[in-house]
């Protein structure tokens, strides 16, 4: 440990922080995995999805905003945590229109194995929305399908932070909260297929579609055929 950095404590365990940290960057350089769904390597935090609750000092913070600090202990695989996260992920589905086995994200996708990685294999706690969204496949290389929508925030921070662009943003308010673009359709926007808002990594739902690509990764090769979600940071398969 350098003359800089500190200890928090995650679930008992004393893991190294440095100064700039949030408690989730931290437990990420510990091999410690959080589960987040708006929160992605390479853009700014927003803590919206409140899936990465933990309990910091007795009280309820996003690990992927609240900093890290000398002596603070964390609590993050908890009963009543992962409940939390559960009734969180739950709600998601409840709210757009999610039909896994013919989505072409499926096994791929975040919200589905953050589902499997809670145990949350039938949602039936919440009644269903059925909202009515349009398909926009106006671009001749991306699709967008807001049904999948998540309200992740992901797709907008990368194309106004990273590509400079700006194509998506938030229109409407409450549940009727959803992404749209800038222009008529997608077709009139600079959207392109090599921005990293379209990257096959920014979306953790099947909301944007790469044309050309669907179903091409065989079950067995899918991203989360290899192990559970987090199993990158935790260091470990799942057996």
């Amino acid at each position: 440990m350098s003359g800089s950095e500190f200890t928090i404590t995650i679930d008992g365990v004393e893991v190294a922080a440095a100064p700039g940290q949030t408690i989730m960057e931290a437990a990420d350089a510990a091999h410690v995995y959080i589960p987040r769904l708006c929160d992605h390597q390479g853009l700014r935090h927003q803590g919206s999805c409140r899936v990465c609750t933990v309990k910091a000092d007795g009280r309820s913070v996003s690990a992927c905003t609240q900093p890290a600090a000398q002596g603070l202990v964390v609590e993050n695989e908890t009963a009543h945590l992962n409940k939390l996260r559960r009734d969180l992920v739950e709600m998601l589905f409840h709210e757009g229109n999610h039909l896994c086995p013919i989505c072409e994200a499926s096994g791929n996708c975040e919200l589905q194995a953050m589902a499997y990685r809670l145990d949350m294999t039938t949602p039936t706690k919440f009644p269903y929305l059925e909202p009515s969204r349009a398909l926009d496949a106006s671009h001749p290389d991306i699709a967008l399908d807001t049904n999948r929508c998540i309200s992740c925030g992901r797709c907008i921070r990368a194309s106004q932070d990273v590509d400079g662009k700006g194509v998506f943003g938030y229109v409407g308010r409450g549940i009727h909260r959803r992404v749209a673009v800038n222009g008529h359709d997608l077709a009139h926007t600079d959207a392109a297929l090599t921005d990293e808002a379209m990257s096959e990594e920014v979306c953790p739902v099947g909301c944007i579609i790469r044309k050309g690509v669907g179903f091409s990764k065989p079950i067995g090769e899918r991203e989360f055929d290899k192990g559970l979600i987090g199993y990158k940071i935790e260091g470990k398969r799942d057996e």
